[in-house]
């Protein structure tokens, strides 16, 4: 719990999940969560701006000593660079131009593995796999604007988080098929990361290169579009691009599972998992997951979760504020 001020007023906190598309705020009073606000990053040239939009908004504005932000990007310090936005968060510059008393910076998958002994019931769906391991690891990946990955730890004298950039790891291939599509890719790229292929603009590349090894003229599709398309069955490159994404997120999160031990669970989130949560199991996913020799038994029992809750940053966040409020 925030602690006090001498007129017994909580002191606020405001708590930012900055991605590459879209940046949402809240403002955590005491131990109440304020309403979620989400903008769009394209609208605000600096994340300065959107933040003083937001606060601009805000009628305890006074209280907000603090703030918490999950970046989508390598933290150093306290800055970001965000890897898919031209937006820098810099906290020293923040609390400078906001008077924030203290500020924390921290990965956004990292704040999203940090809410993840606290999801539970409609939070999540399970796509194989049995009962997770008691005070074993968690890994939470997700394809959105890029491909983000971190793991939760449990440990008895205080758990912690592993965040990385393993979104940038070398995409799998895992057939003929895929080795031709990832050979497409590495001739645009150079290197082919798991995010090229596993992210928004991962699914339009696999569009894309599949259209050209088919050697077939397909309309220009973003992400949604194609996967809309999948669906309805309109479009056979698009239905082609959407089950290789499954494939392949399955490879992924099977290398993120034996790569952090995590028999607790794996945990996909990210902004494309609603629009697909029915497609992953059916699809090849869980086989893929499975399919890895040797190891295979090891991760057959290894239950994974579609994060459901549409904000899991802030779960994590408030645990962060927690932490913040001894600063302020």
């Amino acid at each position: 719990m925030m602690h006090q001020t001498d007129s017994e007023q909580a002191t606020g906190v405001v708590l930012a999940d900055v991605g590459g598309t879209n940046v949402r705020f809240a403002v955590l009073m005491g131990d109440v969560l304020g309403l979620i606000e989400h903008l769009a990053v394209r609208d605000y040239k600096h994340f300065g701006d959107a933040l003083d939009a937001f606060l601009r908004r805000q009628t305890q504005r006074a209280a907000i000593r603090g703030a918490v932000f999950a970046v989508a990007g390598v933290v150093k310090g306290e800055r970001c660079e965000l890897t898919n936005s031209a937006w820098i968060v810099d906290a020293a510059e923040l609390r400078g131009r906001f008077g924030l008393t203290a500020i924390d910076i921290v990965n956004d998958f990292a704040a999203i593995a940090w809410s993840l002994p606290r999801l539970a019931g409609n939070d999540l769906r399970l796509v194989g796999g049995g009962a997770p391991l008691r005070d074993a690891p968690m890994v939470v990946l997700g394809p959105g604007t890029g491909l983000g990955v971190a793991a939760y730890v449990p440990r008895a004298d205080g758990a912690f988080v592993l965040h990385s950039e393993g979104g940038h790891s070398t995409a799998p291939s895992g057939s003929p098929r895929e080795d031709a599509i990832v050979d497409n890719l590495r001739r645009r790229f150079g290197h082919v990361s798991a995010e090229r292929v596993l992210s928004g603009y991962g699914l339009e590349n696999l569009y894309r290169a599949i259209a050209e090894i088919d050697s077939v003229s397909v309309p220009e599709r973003n992400a949604a579009e194609i996967t809309q398309a999948a669906m309805t069955g309109r479009c056979p490159t698009s239905r082609a691009a959407l089950d290789t994404f499954c494939a392949m997120l399955g490879d992924v999160a099977g290398n993120f599972a034996l790569g952090f031990g995590a028999q607790g669970g794996v945990f996909i989130a990210g902004g494309i998992i609603p629009r697909v949560s029915d497609e992953l199991p059916r699809s090849q996913f869980r086989a893929r997951f499975e399919a890895k020799g040797r190891l295979s038994g090891y991760l057959k029992p290894i239950p994974v979760y579609l994060i459901l809750q549409d904000d899991p940053a802030f779960i994590g966040l408030r645990s962060l504020a927690a932490r913040l409020a001894r600063k302020v």
